[in-house]
């Protein structure tokens, strides 16, 4: 069976899941001030959280035909994600608040490949955004809740 549109998404989630690793790596070079100490860890747990979904992601587009994109260029022409030049200038609640818009972005993204994927009847995609989702959503509450957001999707 073509899982055609599951293909798509899974591929769109390959390119915003790396350049979102790549916007948490430039957080956790950059940051300064209150929080450092206990958030800079923090950092490399979400890359590495988000390496690993990256991972099953285009393991599963592969397992189902598909080509993952593979290079920063890639990466760079078909994610959603924008990305801007590290500097010392930003509050770590810019930063926050910054990671807090990327997550919120995969939540939604997740949400996007789960209905999909049911539509097209791939139940193991499904089940990789059900669990990919939970975790970005988990993320974002801890995110919100760091800068004093309200919680809520």
């Amino acid at each position: 069976m073509v899982y055609e549109k599951t293909q798509i998404v899974l591929n769109q989630a390959v390119a915003d899941l790396s350049k979102a690793a790549s916007i948490v790596h430039q957080t956790h070079w950059y940051m300064r001030g209150s929080g450092f100490f206990y958030l800079h860890p923090k950092m490399d747990e979400l890359m590495d959280e988000l390496n690993e979904t990256l991972d099953i992601v285009s393991e599963r587009l592969i397992t189902i035909g598909g080509a993952p994109y593979s290079t920063l260029k890639e990466f760079d022409e078909h994610s959603k994600l924008v990305e801007e030049v590290g500097s010392y200038d930003k509050s770590m609640t810019e930063r926050l608040e910054k990671l807090a818009d990327v997550y919120a972005y995969l939540s939604d993204l997740f949400q996007e490949g789960l209905e999909i994927s049911d539509e097209e009847g791939d139940n193991p995609s499904n089940g990789i955004f059900s669990d990919a989702q939970d975790a970005v959503q988990k993320t974002l509450w801890m995110l919100q809740a760091e800068i004093g957001r309200p919680s809520g999707l």
